[in-house]
């Protein structure tokens, strides 16, 4: 391997091009408050990059952990226990039955063989406890999901449903999901943004968030692990 590469994170989250904003707080806001997570949850943000989705649940009294390739998250996470790993070639590095809450974001869509990742946190993750996935929807996103090298699996609503069904997860639910907290707040928005989705050149994506965020929609999906496995 050449010994001059450099951090992915650092390269395509570098805060020249990518800065910090609110968003993830808001994120995790959101997703605490619609899952019911609760203080001192043992919560592992799966691939955790910069570490704002991480520090935002903590800001929630969860216990953070972090594991990624990069250590880049520790600038902000500096309370956070933070592993440096392979995702693609190791196992993660967590004891059986360890985790309440495992959260990942645009991560399972960089993984040629993302089923191994998901036996993973099946493993680790406690009986009972919950898993909470995003990734684009490839449905609405393949013009630009290959603008990132590094993606290897698209996935639609239906087969992110089914790798987590397939593995042996209950209460799956998978879902379209807009990155707007204002839609969040204001539900009767959501049919405004589907129009625009439709209606605006991509062109038009860069002078607007709500634009932008109207056409790059996500998937999210939650899935339990069984109490008696």
């Amino acid at each position: 391997m050449s010994s001059n590469k450099r951090d992915y994170v650092s390269v395509t989250y570098n805060e020249n091009d990518r800065p910090f904003t609110e968003y993830p707080d808001q994120l995790a806001c959101y997703l605490v408050q619609r899952y019911n997570l609760t203080g001192k949850q043992k919560l592992l943000d799966l691939g955790c990059g910069r570490g704002e989705f991480l520090r935002g649940f903590m800001r929630h009294d969860l216990q953070g952990y972090g594991v990624d390739q990069s250590m880049l998250s520790t600038n902000i996470c500096p309370d956070a226990e933070i592993k440096q790993s392979d995702l693609e070639k190791d196992n993660l590095p967590y004891d059986n039955n360890f985790f309440d809450v495992i959260f990942s974001k645009s991560v399972l869509e960089h993984f040629y063989y993302p089923e191994n990742l998901v036996q993973e946190i099946y493993r680790i993750l406690k009986p009972s406890g919950l898993v909470i996935t995003m990734v684009p929807d490839w449905e609405t996103v393949y013009k630009v999901f290959y603008n990132d090298y590094t993606h290897r699996t698209p996935f639609t609503k239906t087969s992110l449903k089914d790798i987590f069904v397939i593995h042996g997860f209950d209460s799956v639910e998978s879902e379209k999901f807009r990155q707007l907290p204002l839609i969040w707040d204001i539900p009767w928005l959501l049919p405004i943004s589907k129009l625009v989705a439709v209606i605006t050149p991509e062109s038009m994506k860069k002078y607007s968030k709500f634009i932008r965020f109207s056409k790059e929609v996500m998937l999210l999906c939650s899935a339990s692990k069984p109490k008696k496995i």
